[in-house]
């Protein structure tokens, strides 16, 4: 009996030390809030005739901008290439609005290889639906980034009509919670 009431004090004794420690892990994960709202990932579009489009995307509104979704950071970029025909572009974040599972991102266009482009502002949205993401795109009805209008508002993107080829869709997408 009295081996037996050891154990179970010593049992009793690491349960309230990992309690402790797991309570303390946990108030500082909560002293830290998350960030207000982000988009990340790589993917490519499925088409049927094989072209190569990439969309990748590292967007971020920090906690302390949730009333202000143009005070976003970070990039995103693009390609699409079919044969010898194609281009890229990278832009800086200037917007991101998400809710559930959806985002929408701009940004202005700060690099690429497509003439014209520089300067654009583009928009894209995001469906995440794990396996099955989905993508749409401001230029979706001019056919280029070029092409977008000089005064495309922030934020501003199409329906995500795209589908993401089949096992390389790794969109996340933190939903953004403003205080209403």
């Amino acid at each position: 009996m009295k081996h037996r009431t050891k154990i179970a004090a010593l049992g009793v004794a690491l349960l309230l030390a990992g309690g402790a420690a797991a309570g303390t892990t946990a108030a500082s994960a909560a002293g830290e809030p998350r960030e207000a709202a982000a988009l990340t990932g790589t993917a490519k579009l499925y088409r049927s005739a094989g072209d190569d489009i990439t969309f990748t995307f590292d967007a971020h509104l920090a906690a302390g901008d949730t009333a202000d979704p143009t005070a976003a950071t970070g990039t995103f970029s693009f390609s699409h290439y079919r044969g010898d025909w194609g281009a890229w572009a990278k832009a800086e974040v200037d917007c991101l609005v998400t809710g559930g599972k959806v985002a929408i991102v701009s940004g202005v266009i700060t690099d690429s290889d497509l003439p014209g482009a520089e300067g654009k502002r583009v928009g894209v949205t995001v469906h995440d639906l794990g396996r099955h993401d989905r993508l749409g795109y401001s230029w979706a009805m001019t056919g280029s980034p070029a092409q977008t209008p000089k005064d495309l508002p922030k934020c501003v993107s199409s329906a995500p009509f795209e589908k993401v080829r089949k096992g390389t869709g790794d969109f996340t997408v933190v939903p953004w919670q403003p205080r209403l």
